[in-house]
Formats: structure tokens, C-alpha cells, sequence
């Protein structure tokens, strides 16, 4: 008869061993939701460059160093206006926006974004207003991975 008292005393102290609380962290749940985040941040971050489709020219040359402020980008699309940021601008307003805008930044830096497909004469053009609203430091963007000329 005592035997079978040790017996039931040992399932009452497995089954205790069930019902305690569990000490251990689950990652499982923790891990998912990282992956779902970094999937989204993944998709989601090459579309916060500028938002105006271009076919830019090639080059070799290198990048040039980043800046704190936001840049203030000029893109030049084959069809469409002009955009000073993501906004159209008109050839007869360009000047005086462009002045406005340079007078409450720190950088006086433009990035000039053309399509490789426009006419040299327009991206002249665009340059000229640049230097006439007293901007002299102009970077043209392109892509890499272009022709080298130094053979």
C-alpha cells in the first residue's frame, strides 16, 4: 500500500512541474517582428530619395560628401517642368526662387539632376540661372559605374 502512496506523490509533483511558471523569454514573437520591420524599412527606403524619375548619365567619377541639411535638388525631367525640390518652377520664376530659397539655407550647394536624354543647351541653361541667382556651387548627379577615360 505504500507503494502505491510514492507512486501518486510522484505524478502530484510532475504535474506541479507543468503548472509552474514559465522563467524562459521567448524570442520567437520578438524575432518575427524585426523581420517584418526590416523587410518594410527595406522596401520603403529607396523610396524616399527624390521622387522624379530619371534616366541619369553614367560616369566614374566619385561621390561627393554629404551634407547635414536636406540638399536642395533640381531635377530636369525629358518631358514635364522643371522642379526646384518637388515642386514645378517656370523658367521666368526660377531666378528669383532660387534666391529666395538659398537666402534661408546654410549650404548654397545645388544638386542638378538632368536626364540624360535632354538637350545639353537645357542643362546650360538651367546652369545659367543657377549662377545668375549667385549660385556657384552646383553638383551634377549622375549614376556610377560609367566609362572610364583614364583607360
Amino acid at each position: 500500500m505504500s507503494a502505491s502512496v510514492v507512486k501518486r506523490e510522484a505524478r502530484k509533483g510532475r504535474g506541479r512541474r507543468r503548472n509552474a511558471p514559465m522563467s524562459e523569454i521567448n524570442v520567437t514573437p520578438f524575432v518575427d517582428v524585426m523581420l517584418v520591420l526590416l523587410i518594410i524599412f527595406m522596401v520603403a527606403a529607396p523610396l524616399m530619395t527624390a521622387g522624379v524619375p530619371l534616366n541619369l548619365p553614367q560616369t566614374a567619377a566619385n561621390a561627393v560628401p554629404t551634407e547635414q541639411e536636406e540638399p536642395l535638388v533640381i531635377s530636369v525631367p525629358v518631358e514635364g517642368p522643371t522642379l526646384l525640390m518637388d515642386q514645378p518652377i517656370g523658367d521666368d520664376e526660377m531666378v528669383t526662387r532660387l534666391r529666395a530659397v538659398i537666402a534661408e539655407r546654410q549650404s548654397s550647394r545645388v544638386f542638378l539632376r538632368a536626364d540624360g536624354g535632354i538637350p545639353y543647351a537645357r542643362v546650360v541653361q538651367i546652369m545659367g540661372a543657377l549662377n545668375a541667382a549667385g549660385i556657384t556651387d552646383i553638383v551634377l548627379v549622375t549614376e556610377t559605374g560609367g566609362p572610364r577615360m583614364d583607360g
